[in-house]
């Protein structure tokens, strides 16, 4: 088993760096680390090209690669008991949309509401300036559509703390 932590140490690697986001429909991430072979099955899977090896070898999730359609193909390919019921939702993660958004400097831009298929980030009008966004978060499902597509790089999704 690798212990990231330790490894991020000897390596003299910043330890608070958010925790990775692994696949969806995994159990938590010493679960994860301790029965991922990291044989990459998983990365050659990924229709979306959205898994790649990180820090240890494990595959995380890259969103500014694309989004996640849930297609189930890395949860197929992989051969560990890994993964929980789909019947729940495939991440608990944590969104943030910075203060370098295009809306915030008002310049008008609602890509990300308009690549947001579960409509979970809206824009709110505002009386002399332009539309803040904001986020619904009851109604994202975590696919990262927003995450690619925005032109500043302000969406931010993370592991949530909880997962």
């Amino acid at each position: 088993m690798v212990d990231l932590h330790r490894r991020n140490f000897l390596r003299a690697k910043q330890v608070s760096s958010p925790p990775a986001i692994r696949l969806p429909w995994t159990a938590d991430e010493a679960l994860f680390t301790r029965g991922c072979t990291q044989c990459g099955d998983c990365i050659s899977a990924c229709e979306e090209n959205i898994i790649s090896k990180g820090d240890g070898g494990f595959p995380e999730i890259n969103f500014a690669n694309g989004e996640c359609t849930f297609c189930q193909q890395c949860v197929q390919a992989c051969k560990e008991p890994l993964f929980t019921s789909f019947d729940i939702t495939p991440w608990q993660l944590d969104i943030e949309i910075t203060s370098t958004c295009l809306a915030t400097k008002q310049v008008h831009c609602q890509i990300c509401q308009d690549s947001c298929e579960t409509q979970a980030i809206i824009f709110t009008p505002q009386q002399g300036a332009v539309s803040q966004p904001s986020i619904v978060l009851k109604d994202c499902n975590g696919c990262g559509a927003c995450v690619a597509v925005c032109p500043e790089s302000s969406i931010k999704l993370s592991a949530n703390a909880q997962s």
